[in-house]
């Protein structure tokens, strides 16, 4: 028994006035919009987009960006580099042969086509970028701009 007595009652399932409870109100249950499981052709080509995961990190050298492309090859991935300084990483995954004689139970694994687009900071070399592909993981090195150093030259006081 609880040792705080509650005006919700004992059922926190389905209470709508309590706001801990578990069930969530969805204003449009009712309607029937469409939905991306609609649309399986846009349904695939969405979720490899959206699966395409992307870290981005500034060290004193460079950016490097890391994407998870598992089960890609390089030859798959496209890095690209347009004059306004944005990084393009864009490629494909193929839809594995189906057997007519095979019984699918799950398909989980996306396929279709996806495009990442970063806006690089001006403080980068855009024709030194290198990539390279190890285990399914895109890292993307782009050298920053070595910053000069400000010269300090000391100015004597007359008076």
């Amino acid at each position: 028994m609880a040792m705080i007595p509650t005006i919700f009652g004992d059922n926190r399932r389905s209470s709508v006035f309590d706001p801990f409870s578990l069930d969530l109100w969805d204003p449009f249950k009712e309607f029937d919009f469409p939905t991306v499981t609609s649309f399986p052709s846009l349904s695939r080509e969405n979720s490899a987009f959206v699966n395409t995961r992307v870290d981005w990190k500034e060290t004193p050298e460079a950016h490097v960006f890391k994407a998870d492309l598992p089960g890609m090859e390089k030859e798959e991935v496209k890095v690209e580099i347009e004059d306004d300084r944005v990084l393009q990483i864009s490629g494909e995954r193929h839809v594995e042969k189906e057997d007519r004689n095979d019984t699918w139970h799950r398909v989980e694994r996306s396929s279709g086509k996806f495009s990442r687009r970063f806006r690089l900071p001006e403080n980068v070399r855009m024709g030194d970028v290198k990539a390279s592909m190890e285990n399914g993981v895109l890292t993307i090195t782009v050298p920053k701009v070595e910053m000069k150093k400000p010269e300090i030259k000391s100015v004597e006081i007359s008076g």
